[in-house]
């Protein structure tokens, strides 16, 4: 690219901290990003500078469901943003985001819960999940009826590993599998989704970007607007197992309507739903506010926004984490110092 107007956040040296997402999107559209994978110590200012190797005119922070990883926020001299995931999981998260001065949620309907702190409406951004640009279908044979792809085990996910149990007896046709989910996908006539958490996950996009017939819970979130049951995937009750199977045998009895419906969401995933268009709207949004005066206000407003919304959270994890020399770091962080 060579127009600078293309280019997203032209002349910034952006630092991307966290889950990696469509930072290689974003460098594919000529944008200057460093990235770093947290090694589990929460970084302050002089950590992030250290870490990137510059000071950036940008941090970017890629959820990765960890404990608070950034310690100072309010003071970053730097714009700040946070791509936030797992509200389904983590109930601090709507507190923590406040500390940015932008944020995108995943699961559209935890916005409301993100609303009403310090960040105005006009900065936060619903950003669904996507599909990587390499997640693409491969021309293979079928082997499975029904697939699953993804861990199971009763510690760690009980509601997925009961339902698969369940429906094994039911369906003998289907096949757990673990593995490079591009090489799965494409041997099942029907791709199993189940949402353990009720999120709108990844999976969804994925399998519909490598081409397959997705049988996937109607979780909400903004499925439904992105996608259309009985045209692009289908759907059952979440959690309903004999909906699930009804749906399951129906579909494994009409092959063509499969294939219609994996073409129709796998182009739905290409127009609309990959890393390169996630990485364009997310620049698009943010190069929509005066960066640098958001920043500012937020650096006015550190006081405040220490007290309300993340000394608790720190003292918290100085008290829970279990680790002395991360409880010192929380701690000091707490008493902003």
């Amino acid at each position: 690219m060579h127009e600078n107007l293309t280019v997203p956040f032209a002349g910034k040296k952006v630092f991307w901290f966290g889950e990696r997402y469509f930072v290689d999107a974003l460098q594919n559209m000529g944008a200057d990003v460093t990235y770093a994978r947290p090694d589990g110590r929460p970084l302050d200012w002089q950590g992030v500078v250290r870490t990137a190797g510059f000071e950036p005119d940008l941090l970017v922070y890629g959820d990765r469901s960890l404990p608070v990883p950034l310690l100072g926020l309010e003071d970053y001299p730097c714009p700040t943003m946070f791509l936030c995931v797992d509200t389904h999981i983590h109930s601090w998260y709507p507190f923590y985001a406040q500390a940015f001065d932008l944020c995108t949620v995943s699961l559209r309907d935890h916005m409301e819960t993100f609303c009403n702190k310090r960040l105005p409406d006009e900065r936060l951004l619903w950003l669904p999940p996507f599909a990587r640009d390499e997640d693409l279908p491969k021309p293979m044979d079928k082997e499975w009826d029904l697939l699953f792809v993804g861990n199971v085990g009763e510690d760690i996910f009980p509601v997925r590993t009961r339902m698969l149990h369940e429906i094994g007896k039911r369906m003998p046709g289907l096949v757990v599998r673990q593995g490079t989910y591009r090489d799965l996908y494409p041997k099942g006539r029907v791709i199993l989704n189940i949402a353990e958490r009720g999120d709108l996950n990844y999976r969804v996009f994925e399998v519909l970007g490598c081409g397959g017939c997705l049988l996937t819970p109607a979780i909400g979130h903004g499925q439904e607007e992105l996608f259309e049951n009985g045209r692009d995937l289908f759907t059952y009750p979440v959690n309903d197992v004999d909906a699930l199977v009804e749906t399951a045998q129906k579909l494994l009895a009409e092959p063509e309507l499969c294939q219609r419906v994996a073409a129709s969401g796998q182009a739905k995933v290409d127009a609309m739903h990959r890393a390169s268009h996630r990485a364009a709207e997310f620049a698009r949004w943010a190069e929509s506010f005066d960066l640098n005066t958001l920043a500012a206000q937020r650096r006015r407003q550190a006081p405040v926004i220490h007290d309300m919304f993340l000394r608790l959270l720190y003292l918290h994890l100085a008290e829970t984490c279990g680790n002395d020399v991360l409880a010192m770091a929380y701690m000091k962080a707490a008493k902003r110092g």
